[in-house]
């Protein structure tokens, strides 16, 4: 998964962990976390689409390890998949203790987001092309997710 500034179809953000995203386990509260994967997933849908977006849902979070106060948590987001006005967006997990230099693959989940136009009504979104073998991997896979979330949303 290639991630850079002009790519349309990815997005990396970085946060520092800071107390006041604490639990009272002294660890970075699943609500926070949370909330930056949404504003992940909203940016970078909102740039491969080039308009709003909304949550249409949120597949598997997954809380693999605890995130710990301090730690540099980065986003590696990627558009998977497109419907007719839908985007999936993955969205990996990277925690960095910034003094001992290390990295731990935190957590992982899927959003679909929903492109708006300007009345707040369903727009279509160009369609995705994948690149790379891996990119075909992970449009194939969404592609599976769909197919099994709409057989269990009739």
């Amino acid at each position: 998964m290639t991630h850079d500034a002009l790519n349309p179809r990815t997005l990396n953000m970085s946060v520092l962990v800071t107390p006041d995203m604490a639990n009272f386990s002294g660890h970075m509260h699943g609500g926070d976390l949370l909330k930056y994967l949404d504003r992940v997933a909203y940016a970078c849908a909102m740039r491969y689409a080039a308009c709003h977006v909304v949550t249409l849902s949120v597949d598997k979070v997954l809380f693999k390890q605890p995130i710990y106060i301090g730690e540099l948590l980065t986003f590696l987001a990627s558009v998977n998949y497109t419907g007719r006005t839908s985007i999936e967006v993955g969205i990996k997990v990277i925690a960095e203790d910034l003094i001992n230099k290390s990295l731990r693959h935190t957590n992982s989940c899927y959003f679909t987001m929903v492109a708006l136009d300007e009345s707040h009504k369903p727009k279509a979104v160009p369609p995705y092309q994948p690149h790379s073998a891996e990119d075909v991997k992970r449009y194939e896979r969404a592609s599976r997710r769909r197919e099994e979330s709409l057989k269990s949303n009739v």
